[in-house]
């Protein structure tokens, strides 16, 4: 070691580590040397994530049962009242580490599709309010009561999920319909909202889809006020929008609505009123409305 040394122009104590940690079995081979070598620089000064394997469980369990890693990082920090981990750890705990998780993410397409385009028409929805004259306090979300409605429709059968969000505590109720008919579509709004205090029915935002078209038959029931989407502007009711993408990761595009239960519907409500959101603090859609419940009563 100390002769290999003068000449190459090295302490021999270099040498003697590199063959301890390159040369197992007294054979050092340098191109598998420079491999492992590179391999050590990689993977250097990188710290772990989600340490524990307790943590790791929880998180686990919580993609799987459809919690975003933003929720899950979100509500953990809320238990342990400090923060314990943020989504982007999580993030890449998934990606590095547990790429079976993948599958659970929320949004998990990897190809962004171009938006659709298209004329707008002649209007045939009466009485017509659009939805640039809606007040402030309506786009501020500073009001309860008012709420977004949308129709999920199935290509496989006329039958149709009705789904309506109110825009402050993100409350969801569905109602499956045997049609897209504006009759049916009305009745379902009806009596989806009917049981509210009339406080917690003050507004709806529509589409400008022809199932709308009853809208003030409904509004002399339940003493509400109707707004309505620009044409083809959907994201002007992004509450309920984002609502029907949660919803199909129960329902995916393609599901017979026919086939489904009521029973199977409920569940999916349940699920969605009962799962935390950041932007009510980590808190269910459920315990902010009944809070606006209790205070209308």
């Amino acid at each position: 070691m100390r002769e290999i040394g003068e000449k190459l122009g090295r302490h021999y104590s270099v040498l003697s580590r590199e063959l301890k940690r390159n040369g197992p079995r007294g054979q050092y081979l340098p191109h598998k040397a420079q491999g492992r070598a590179q391999v050590r620089r990689h993977t250097a000064h990188k710290r772990k994530r989600l340490k524990t394997y307790a943590l790791r469980h929880d998180i686990e369990a919580l993609l799987m049962n459809g919690w975003s890693p933003e929720l899950a990082a979100g509500w953990l920090n809320r238990k342990s009242g400090g923060k314990v981990i943020s989504h982007e750890s999580i993030y890449r705990w998934i990606y590095n580490e547990a790429p079976h998780l993948v599958y659970y993410l929320v949004r998990g397409h990897k190809k962004r599709y171009p938006k659709r385009h298209g004329k707008s028409g002649q209007m045939r929805i009466p009485s017509r309010v659009s939805i640039a004259e809606r007040p402030q306090e309506i786009n501020a979300r500073t009001e309860a009561g008012h709420w977004e409605d949308d129709l999920m429709v199935s290509s496989r059968s006329v039958a149709a999920l009705q789904v309506c969000v109110e825009r402050v505590a993100r409350l969801t109720r569905i109602k499956r319909i045997a049609d897209k008919s504006a009759c049916a579509s009305r009745a379902a709004m009806e009596w989806m909202l009917k049981a509210y205090p009339a406080r917690l029915r003050r507004s709806i935002t529509y589409d400008n889809g022809l199932e709308n078209v009853e809208h003030c038959q409904l509004n002399a029931v339940l003493g509400t006020k109707s707004y309505f989407c620009e044409p083809y502007h959907s994201w002007e009711k992004g509450t309920v929008e984002n609502t029907n993408g949660l919803i199909r990761r129960f329902l995916p595009k393609g599901t017979d609505f026919a086939k489904i239960s009521d029973e199977q519907v409920q569940e999916i409500e349940d699920w969605l009123n009962n799962r935390p959101r950041k932007c009510l603090g980590y808190r269910t859609p459920a315990e902010v409305f009944n809070t606006f419940v209790a205070l209308a009563t």
